[in-house]
């Protein structure tokens, strides 16, 4: 039996030999199309490829594309594990001209790879076609021999490929297999074609026109080709099933959850075995491609997909978190031909790890607050939305997690409810929001760039340059000159624009007229702002710019980023291949470095990380830069930053001259795709000294720290500040520590000593004269008023006098300054009949107080006039008389 592996295998590789390129799959974040959530076609990525707007070295391609469909219009995740073609995640296999071959050839190699390769039998295909294309159904007569009773034209849009209301759109062919006669439903365009009998397994589509903003529909001068066929829905057809869940890959997942939670793969809880091992695709290859849970956009849905998964892990019984032990089953099914899998294994296991433990969490009181409220409803009542959206605001229960809840309870929730909700906290958020403060509508950049294209950078070469003023923003609006504070774009700058963590620069721009000082830098649609002050004349559009960046401050800000570069790979030497880059700021006066990472550093661990990024300093080694593709960068070792986007080329940073480098780069200490600016050498750093760890979220720790001038002088302080101490204790330096911890011992015993006499003192006297035994009720009892104790003291002192009386009742009532505490303690002999409780409760009363807790042997409460002690000692004699 082929696996899936090989069925993918064999599809690219008869393209490969049919002359068309074999191009990696793209991420699952679109980089061309922000309109879409997740790549969900084998298309996406080479969408502007069939627009004209992008050329590439090749006109035919064939890709193993990843896709989700969790969010948005294309959402499958309600039916996913309950139904035979459900997933998240899948691939869409796919082969693509681009104005190359069209359907004569695409039809052709169709049905040579399915007959051929594939070895599916001619007898049990038939082919849609749209109804107006006669030449398609011509092709498949006489490439295929099919009759015309296999060709059925369709008379709707699903046989009609469209890329929106305009652009590129045509007919499509679409290639089913017949299951037969014993599953129930009809051939495609019949009543019952929603049956499991007649499935479609490839989708040929023929962009041929291109309709206009008018509406009217032209040829397209290329006519092109775009496939798909998913890898599952084939696997299964090749391998005799009839369910996607039944092929190899993932039953091998299903056994792996079985096998990890104690359970039946094929029993009553096969649903829950069948969602955690699509969900564990969908999320594992969603970590890496870059995106990381949230509460918003993409890491929302990623945290959808997460819990629902993590509540099937709950329902099958687990005690522990689940799904992070999966992790390998899956890298070693999927791993080879997704190498971005196995890089990313540490993060993805760390990450499903952390969720799944803060998710347990709160899903037990999630779903008893859901039992609690079903209780209160008639059987099968509909769950209120006002309910589901408790859930989701308190909990983090998203609408269709609730919902698929419901489902095995055969209930329902009023969504409309659930939206109404969801609106009223909205616009209660929209009333308090306060403005953003921001002066520019943020259309005004995009025309600029639309008119003017974007800003060149030549800063990383130099930080002086001359430019073309091109356009000037000031009080929200374009101006053709200006004074006081504007935004400044040039046509080219040496200014580094705030990005990557990295801040902008500062400095100068002079002009004939005028002189602005630059504060910041930012970038807006491709242009870089020059935000700043006209100190003297104006500046206007058009005018010649010398820029001039401040070298003072831009030297400290490399010496930061370049540092963090260096802390980066200390880390995962020191900590572990999981801790990638969380976020940073690389400023002139210090660094911030978040990371991955579950626990705080030790001191060890601390000093072990900061003696290696000095070690890499003193090196003084160049810092070098390389442009190559990404694909190059991450086989040299190159450290991505989880995230980001990346084009067609990146910018590799690399420093330090290491004995066990990474990748095949094995002599280099830190490889990073790194679009900021560093310095030369690593020796221009100077110093770096870690001055604060501490937990920044849920899993990801904050490191702060300094370089070169900024270090040194915190060192300075530092030594200054023992030294001072070293004087304060008539110490040496080197003895400080010993000295300090000396002392704290010696004051801990003398606070005991303290204690011990105060205690001693206040049972020698008080305001009822010292301590008394008298006989009350039949039992001895002593009842006193001490002063100087605290409240805290009374407890020791009741088990001193309680071992002193052998026999009997004690009462104590410190004045703690203003304020009276009170306790009482029975000895065990005396507890049947005679409670500590009871004496409390009636001596606080007596102080002003209320109520007092504890045990028959022991009680304490508090009052408010410690003058009423001998009241309080009359009101405990009471209980016991």
């Amino acid at each position: 039996m082929a696996s899936l592996n090989d069925i993918r295998s064999t599809f690219i590789d008869f393209f490969a030999r049919e002359g068309h390129a074999a191009v990696d799959s793209s991420p699952l974040v679109p980089r061309n199309d922000p309109t879409l959530l997740f790549t969900n076609a084998g298309m996406v990525q080479f969408k502007n490829v069939f627009t004209g707007v992008e050329s590439r070295d090749y006109n035919r391609a064939v890709t193993s594309q990843k896709c989700v469909r969790a969010g948005g219009k294309h959402n499958d995740l309600d039916n996913v594990g309950y139904t035979a073609r459900h997933h998240t995640f899948f691939e869409m296999l796919g082969n693509f001209s681009f104005g190359d071959y069209f359907k004569e050839q695409a039809i052709d190699f169709a049905w040579r790879l399915i007959t051929q390769d594939f070895g599916i039998a001619k007898d049990r295909l038939l082919v849609t076609v749209h109804k107006t294309d006669e030449e398609a159904a011509a092709l498949w007569r006489k490439v295929a021999g099919l009759t015309d009773d296999r060709i059925i034209r369709i008379d709707s849009d699903d046989n009609w490929w469209r890329m929106g209301d305009t652009g590129p759109n045509g007919p499509c062919t679409e290639i089913f297999y017949d299951h037969g006669e014993h599953i129930p439903g009809g051939p495609p365009g019949s009543p019952d074609e929603d049956g499991d009998r007649f499935i479609e397994i490839w989708n040929l589509v023929f962009m041929q026109y291109e309709t206009l903003a008018d509406g009217t529909t032209r040829n397209l001068p290329k006519p092109s080709v775009d496939t798909g066929m998913g890898l599952e829905r084939i696997g299964a057809l090749l391998q005799g099933k009839h369910d996607n869940y039944d092929t190899d890959l993932m039953r091998d997942l299903i056994e792996a959850s079985a096998s990890t939670s104690g359970t039946d793969p094929d029993g009553p809880q096969n649903i829950h075995h069948r969602v955690i091992a699509d969900h564990l695709r969908s999320t594992s290859f969603l970590i890496a491609d870059g995106v990381l849970p949230s509460n918003e956009g993409r890491g929302y849905v990623l945290r959808r997909i997460m819990r629902r998964a993590m509540r099937h892990a709950h329902l099958l019984g687990t005690q522990d978190p689940l799904m992070h032990r999966l992790v390998p089953a899956l890298v070693r099914q999927m791993g080879g031909h997704f190498p971005e899998l196995g890089r990313a294994q540490p993060l993805i296991q760390e990450t499903l790890l952390g969720e799944e433990t803060k998710f347990r969490q709160t899903l037990d009181r999630g779903l008893r607050l859901l039992d609690d409220e079903l209780a209160r409803l008639p059987e099968g009542a509909t769950l209120p939305g006002e309910t589901a959206f408790r859930l989701y605001d308190t909990y983090g229960f998203p609408l269709d997690l609730t919902q698929d809840a419901l489902r095995e309870k055969k209930r329902e929730v009023d969504t409309a409810g659930f939206d109404s909700a969801m609106a009223e906290q909205k616009a209660k958020a929209r009333a308090a929001w306060s403005g953003s403060g921001e002066a520019a509508d943020e259309s005004v950049y995009f025309d600029i760039a639309d008119r003017r294209g974007t800003t060149e950078f030549l800063g990383y070469d130099t930080e002086s340059a001359e430019g073309e003023i091109v356009a000037i923003v000031a009080d929200g609006a374009e101006t053709d000159s200006a004074t006081g504070d504007v935004q400044i774009v040039v046509n080219q700058t040496p200014f580094y624009a705030e990005s990557g963590g990295q801040v902008g620069d500062s400095g100068t721009l002079t002009t004939a007229t005028g002189t602005v000082r630059i504060t910041d830098t930012r970038k807006k649609a491709g242009v870089f702002l020059h935000i700043g002050t006209v100190e003297s004349g104006s500046v206007e559009v058009g005018q010649a710019a010398e820029l001039v960046v401040d070298h003072a401050r831009r030297g400290a800000i490399k010496a930061n980023h370049s540092a963090t570069h260096l802390l980066h790979e200390a880390l995962r030497n020191h900590l572990g291949d999981h801790v990638v880059q969380r976020g940073s700021l690389n400023a002139a006066d210090r660094l911030r470095f978040d990371f991955s990472h579950s626990k705080g550093l030790s001191l060890e661990e601390i000093a072990a990380v900061e003696r290696e990024v000095n070690e890499y300093i003193r090196q003084n080694t160049a810092v070098t830069t390389r442009i190559m593709a990404p694909d190059d960068a991450r086989d040299l070792g190159a450290q991505a930053l989880f995230g980001e986007k990346y084009g067609d080329e990146v910018r590799v940073v690399s420093m330090g001259r290491a004995q066990t480098g990474k990748g095949t780069d094995k002599q280099t200490y830190s490889i990073e795709l790194c679009g900021g600016t560093h310095v030369g050498m690593t020796g221009e750093i100077g110093l770096f000294v870690l001055i604060a760890e501490a937990a920044s979220s849920s899993g990801v720790r904050r490191i702060e720290a300094l370089t070169g001038e900024a270090a040194r002088a915190y060192l300075a302080e530092q030594d200054r500040t023992v030294a001072e101490i070293a004087q304060a204790l008539k110490a040496q330096r080197g003895d400080v520590i010993d000295r300090v911890r000396g002392l704290m011992e010696e004051r801990r015993d003398l606070q005991k000593e303290v204690a011990d006499l105060r205690r001693q003192l206040a049972m020698g006297g008080g305001a009822s004269g010292g301590p008394a035994v008298e006989e009350v009720g039949g039992v001895q009892f002593l009842g006193q008023s001490l002063s100087g104790v605290s409240g805290k003291d009374l407890r020791g002192l009741i088990d001193e006098q309680k071992a002193k009386l052998g026999s009997g009742v004690v009462l104590l009532v410190a004045d703690t300054g203003g304020k009276a505490a009170v306790a009482a303690g029975v000895t065990p002999d005396l507890t049947d009949r005679i409670s500590a409780v009871d004496v409390v409760k009636a001596a606080a009363e007596a102080l002003g107080g209320k109520g007092g807790g504890g045990r028959p042997d022991m009680a304490q409460a508090g009052g408010a006039d410690p003058s009423k002690a001998d009241e309080a000692i009359a009101a405990a004699k009471a209980v016991l008389a």
